[in-house]
């Protein structure tokens, strides 16, 4: 049976783990090492400045106080996975909330897939894209359409070899659509999102000011052939892009040594 260590950004008890745990347990060998409260945006980093306490809530499943998900992949696979036993598979989600473009370099979701593959475990990270601030997907989704996709993915991993090599993971968005109204599943690149800036300052009654960091609108740089992430979620279908770690830009290294060289 396929060993699948899962893990999180939006903490140990929410409901798209949770939907992930359901839909995987009848046909794999499942662990949950996730954070214990919402790290949303961590991006791949490392807690170095205190201790990180692991903490068991039922069999296999592990929340750890106060860590991000790097240190949720990171702490599983050098403390719990022992003796060569290892996860055939690292699944990242169901993040609620998309994760495409850039935005792949803040997400948490991201981040513990991106870690996993560092240590040599294929990886997938997921994420459901939003309608209303995502305010009905906490209340009422029921996530069929992304447990669909990623038992599709599963049975295709079980059945020859992942798809990507060293260092590469699957990022999945999810459209909010039920499955009868997805199109299908395309294919896609990392889009160019267009950012804003949405921070909102307040002062607290001693006149200290404070901010909040929002969540700006998804827009995006529209491709020349229309094959980004973005646009294939717009029109109706799941998004999976291979993502590397590789961030050097080789097609600038020959520009760059001419540049430095006059």
């Amino acid at each position: 049976m396929l060993k699948i260590l899962l893990t999180n950004d939006d903490g140990y008890d929410a409901v798209g783990l949770k939907a992930l745990i359901k839909a995987l347990t009848p046909i794999a060998k499942v662990m949950v090492v996730a954070p214990a409260k919402n790290k949303s945006a961590c991006g791949h980093s490392l807690t170095l400045d205190k201790p990180l306490r692991l903490i068991s809530i039922d069999d296999e499943y592990y929340k750890i106080d106060d860590a991000t998900p790097t240190d949720c992949i990171y702490l599983s696979l050098g403390h719990l996975f022992k003796n060569g036993y290892r996860p055939d598979l690292v699944i990242s989600g169901i993040n609620i909330g998309a994760n495409m473009g850039e935005d792949i370099t803040y997400s948490g979701t991201a981040s513990a897939a991106m870690e996993a593959v560092i240590h040599g475990v294929p990886a997938i990270a997921i994420s459901q894209v939003c309608k209303d601030m995502c305010r009905s997907i906490v209340v009422d989704w029921d996530f069929e359409l992304a447990c669909k996709v990623i038992l599709d993915l599963i049975a295709r991993i079980k059945n020859g070899s992942f798809p990507l090599a060293e260092r590469k993971f699957l990022n999945v968005n999810i459209p909010p659509l039920k499955i009868k109204d997805c199109k299908g599943v395309k294919i896609t690149k990392a889009g160019y999102r267009e950012y804003g800036n949405d921070a909102h300052r307040h002062t607290n009654p001693r006149g200290e000011e404070y901010y909040w960091i929002g969540l700006h609108p998804l827009r995006w740089k529209p491709s020349l052939d229309s094959s980004c992430d973005f646009e294939a979620i717009k029109n109706g279908y799941v998004s999976i892009s291979p993502i590397m770690l590789d961030m050097t830009s080789h097609s600038d290294i020959k520009n760059l040594e001419n540049w430095l060289e006059k």
